[in-house]
């Protein structure tokens, strides 16, 4: 994967929002094209964070190292989930901040979005070499949080529904595989550690 350029990952990535604007201006997002809007953007957002989270994994039991791609892919959920939330403040709420505040403080549900959305932000904002030099050894523990992020971005889908889909089911599994994994191999690396000292 050496040969394949970064910039790939990247079009590849906006193919989804490529289409969601053909779609659109063809007509053929349905009677409610605000909700097939937010709808279309949030699970691509989902799709792109456990793409990120299941870099590490590929690279243990498949061999293919798509390590240099995990920024890239970091970036593009963060470019998503920000379309996301601008669908909703733009065109469901009229950019009428007042009472979209109000509305992420009542509801559960877009509160635990928001706290998605921040951390993402947070997340995506310290992701260049500059951040990473600066914050030393506490940028990985920092980046940890990509883990409840996008267990708070599967909860705010599934409370949103008010409903078990099946596509939401389905990422929570994932998330909970792809979390076992980590938190498996961090005992076996601090087991290795304790060996070796």
């Amino acid at each position: 994967m050496r040969s394949v350029p970064v910039w790939v990952v990247w079009a590849l990535g906006l193919v989804p929002l490529a289409v969601l604007g053909w779609d659109l201006a063809q007509g053929g997002l349905g009677p409610d094209p605000v909700a097939a809007i937010e709808h279309r953007l949030g699970r691509t957002a989902v799709y792109l964070l456990l793409a990120t989270l299941s870099v590490t994994p590929i690279l243990r039991f498949g061999r293919i190292n798509l390590v240099r791609f995990r920024r890239a892919l970091g970036l593009l959920t963060f470019l998503y989930a920000a379309l996301h939330l601008a669908a909703w403040v733009v065109l469901d709420m009229g950019l009428m901040w007042s009472e979209a505040l109000r509305d992420v403080v009542k509801r559960p549900y877009l509160t635990i979005g928001m706290a998605a959305w921040v951390i993402l932000a947070i997340l995506a904002a310290t992701s260049s070499n500059r951040a990473i030099r600066a914050l030393g050894r506490r940028w990985k523990t920092l980046h940890r949080l990509i883990y409840p992020a996008a267990g708070l971005a599967i909860l705010h889908w599934l409370m949103a529904y008010k409903l078990w889909p099946a596509w939401g089911l389905t990422m929570g599994a994932g998330l909970v595989i792809l979390l076992a994994l980590r938190v498996r191999w961090g005992r076996v690396a601090r087991w290795g550690d304790r060996k070796t000292a």
